[in-house]
């Protein structure tokens, strides 16, 4: 049975054959750490790293590539953020579509005095930026929000958003989860103050490779989370102050960053307009195709149409225990796709589908009609009456 991977909001598969490529040539042919070596291997290695964090800046159009800061995923950069940035009796602003990575670390930090509103989005997972003033609070600092929702893939209006807080003299944190690889991100044009990646999904590279991108004026405000060595300034005990070393403390992750950063040249290579078309022609598809089949049974969370939305539908079946229909679909046909409430309860309350969860589809750069097809022929045969 042939399989069909539908999952790719959770991690893309396949990645590019470079990737593995470069992963692999690094772990056989040089296995050198940075700023702790005097050779050749080691300079080369280094090179690597900073080529990674250029093409990052390049891609987000950031401040500067020494503001690039490597962590082991996005939700380890959002808790540094998070943590680092805000003090007891501050107040922020959320979306109602954000994932735990955002929702947990805030309210982890209810202990400590900090308080954050969630401005309600529509049924269908959109936000309104003019609802955001309504909120606003004399100790509001910060406005931190996912540039897309990884339930029903609905784009909220990040750029929007930037410029109201630079209007409100607030900072302004985004979530580019879903987005960065495929959505266009400028972060001087979106006013953005902190950017947290990660670098699986749309760029492309290995798990356990993610990190942030900070303004100038955000460096000092935000409190270093992880102290340790950093090869740089080794007499001293006390944390670097200068970038990226305030921020990166033991051994990187070398073969990740490796890894992403042949991810983004073969970005560079396709373009992230290519993939998005793609992914997006393929969502219409099986949007067309679920309609085609008339079934009263399947509710589709969020957007009907492709207009600000990524490559994910997440539906329900009145008919159908979720979990076992999932299971149905990847024994029976060979469909991967992912069920529950992926880490976004809030999202889900907002969508109307918690909390049952849904089954998410997700489509990514190898993903063919024929795959689609195969995805709504399955959900034909099962979701018929019984």
């Amino acid at each position: 049975m042939r399989k069909i991977y539908l999952d790719n909001a959770s991690t893309t598969f396949p990645k590019p054959k470079e990737v593995a490529e470069a992963v692999y040539h690094y772990m056989t042919q040089v296995g050198s750490n940075v700023s702790r070596g005097g050779y050749d291997n080691a300079y080369r290695t280094e090179e690597l790293v900073y080529e990674t964090r250029q093409n990052l800046t390049d891609l987000f159009n950031a401040p500067d590539c020494k503001n690039v800061i490597f962590t082991k995923n996005i939700t380890e950069s959002l808790n540094i953020i998070l943590k680092g940035f805000l003090h007891p009796g501050d107040h922020l602003l959320v979306s109602s579509m954000e994932h735990n990575a955002v929702m947990r670390p805030l309210v982890q930090l209810r202990q400590k005095n900090i308080s954050f509103t969630r401005v309600p989005c529509s049924h269908n997972g959109t936000l309104d930026v003019n609802d955001l003033a309504k909120y606003l609070q004399p100790n509001t600092r910060l406005v931190v929000m996912t540039h897309a929702s990884n339930v029903c893939g609905t784009v909220l209006p990040i750029e929007k958003v930037g410029h109201f807080c630079q209007e409100h003299n607030l900072k302004f944190v985004a979530d580019t989860a879903q987005t960065a690889g495929v959505w266009p991100i400028d972060m001087q044009k979106m006013h953005i103050d902190a950017l947290a990646f990660t670098g699986h999904k749309g760029l492309l590279g290995p798990q356990g490779i993610g990190g942030f991108i900070l303004h100038e004026d955000m460096i000092e405000k935000i409190e270093p989370l992880i102290s340790g060595g950093t090869g740089s300034i080794s007499h001293m005990e006390e944390i670097p102050h200068f970038m990226p070393d305030r921020f990166e403390a033991g051994t990187m992750n070398l073969p990740g960053i490796i890894g992403l950063n042949a991810g983004l040249n073969w970005l560079k290579q396709t373009t992230c307009s290519a993939v998005k078309q793609h992914e997006l022609m393929l969502t219409q598809y099986f949007l067309d195709g679920i309609a085609s089949l008339n079934n009263e049974n399947i509710l589709i969370a969020g957007r009907r149409d492709i207009s600000q939305r990524t490559g994910v539908v997440s539906i329900q079946v009145k008919n159908r225990e979720i979990a076992q229909l999932a299971y149905e679909l990847d024994d029976k046909f060979g469909i991967m796709t992912r069920v529950g409430l992926h880490c976004a309860p809030s999202a889900h309350k907002t969508l109307g589908t918690y909390p049952q969860g849904t089954i998410r589809f997700s489509f990514g750069w190898w993903n063919t009609r024929e795959d689609i097809e195969a995805a709504v022929n399955a959900l034909e045969i099962l979701t018929k009456e019984r």
